[in-house]
């Protein structure tokens, strides 16, 4: 069950991807002009920096929150989605913003030791919903493993990585809360849909 779970949310970041892509296609399609260097911009932009999450959840290029975070990790959160289905989706890139090799910290898998023994992960994040009161850590499938990126590599300089984190949903109402991950300063961020 875990495994469609993770599945069906891989399936459903796939076909956003293909709707941007299609979208972006139909929009470059116009007549004349610079209109017609648009799309060669875009098509080496996918193809240069193909692991944007930014470009595959179709959001604009302005991130939602950057947070600097210990031995030069630095994280860009890109989108914040509410889901039908009661949880919201995370994505951002995790960059080695420093001058050396970078081994992720252990702690930003938070100290569960059900999360802990899935491996490196973002488990330990939380959204803070400041006006409801309530703290929001990250899901788990059936078998205890977080529903976020798992098996985070060792960075070299100048390397990122997407990640993403999936939480259960505030209150319709709330459109702002606060992402806090182990040794990285809260950022607010808005959540979307």
């Amino acid at each position: 069950m875990s495994i469609r779970f993770t599945a069906k949310a891989r399936r459903g970041m796939v076909a956003l991807t293909v709707a941007t892509g299609l979208a972006l296609g139909v929009a470059g399609c116009g007549g004349g002009g610079s209109d017609d260097k648009k799309p060669d911009k875009s098509a080496s932009a996918s193809k240069d920096g193909g692991t944007k999450p930014s470009a595959q959840e179709g959001t604009s290029e302005e991130p939602l929150a950057e947070m600097k975070g210990p031995q030069g990790l630095f994280l860009q959160v890109t989108s914040a989605t509410r889901d039908s289905g009661g949880f919201v989706t995370v994505n951002g890139n995790l960059k080695n913003d420093g001058s050396e090799t970078v081994v992720v910290p252990s702690n930003l898998s938070g100290n569960e030791t059900e999360i802990i023994k899935n491996g490196s992960s973002l488990g330990g994040a939380t959204l803070v919903d400041s006006k409801g009161k309530k703290r929001y850590y990250v899901l788990r499938d059936t078998d205890g493993r977080p529903l976020t990126t798992t098996g985070l590599p060792t960075l070299k300089a100048g390397e990122s990585v997407p990640v993403f984190m999936q939480f259960p949903s505030p209150p319709a109402n709330t459109t702002e809360v606060g992402l806090q991950l182990p040794g990285f300063p809260t950022a607010t961020i808005a959540i979307s849909g």
